[in-house]
């Protein structure tokens, strides 16, 4: 008898009331990544995108200044003391990757980026407009959808999908990480 995958957990819920919440909920989130691991960012123009990869840079202990890639395509940051790894079980980021593929035609110019390679080097790499990407970027990734609730200019609905690979094991530490944002299901 062979063994099949659950269905996928139910993703997690979030509610921020600002830019600086925004920020925080990502700075709880860093910690919790690996080498390897790829974070992918969607939403509309103006959700949040980048302010999430500015808490999340935050969070690895990158002070210099995270602005959007969008005519760059990439940037790289090397990583602040912050993110360690806990030694026995997952090994320390050396380098955040940012990536905007929103001026990419299509899928093959994404991989052509090649961050599926880069992140193997000890780096974690956020992808805004990652909705995009996520054919040829989301076999394991946490995708998180950031949304304006319409109500509030600066209130957003954060949605955190895991997407098999190790976010499984970890997704007990990502609901607890966010737990103060959740809204109720």
């Amino acid at each position: 008898m062979g063994l099949t995958a659950g269905p996928e957990p139910e993703p997690l819920v979030a509610a921020t009331t600002g830019a600086e919440e925004t920020r925080a909920l990502a700075r709880a989130i860093a910690p919790l990544c690996a080498p390897g691991d790829i974070l992918l960012l969607a939403g509309d123009l103006g959700a949040g995108k980048t302010t999430f990869a500015q808490g999340f840079g935050g969070g690895l202990g990158i002070t210099e200044p995270i602005t959007s890639p969008t005519f760059t395509l990439v940037r790289q940051y090397p990583v602040g003391i912050a993110a360690p790894g806990d030694g026995e079980h997952r090994p320390a980021i050396h380098t955040l990757l940012h990536a905007d593929v929103y001026r990419l035609d299509n899928l093959q110019e994404i991989a052509d980026l090649g961050l599926g390679e880069l992140v193997e080097d000890g780096a974690v790499a956020l992808v805004e407009w990652g909705d995009v990407a996520e054919p040829v970027l989301g076999d394991g990734s946490l995708t998180v959808h950031l949304a304006a609730t319409g109500d509030d200019d600066d209130r957003r609905l954060i949605t955190i999908t895991t997407s098999g690979g190790s976010w499984q094991g970890r997704r007990p530490a990502l609901r607890a990480a966010v737990e103060q944002w959740l809204v109720a299901r």
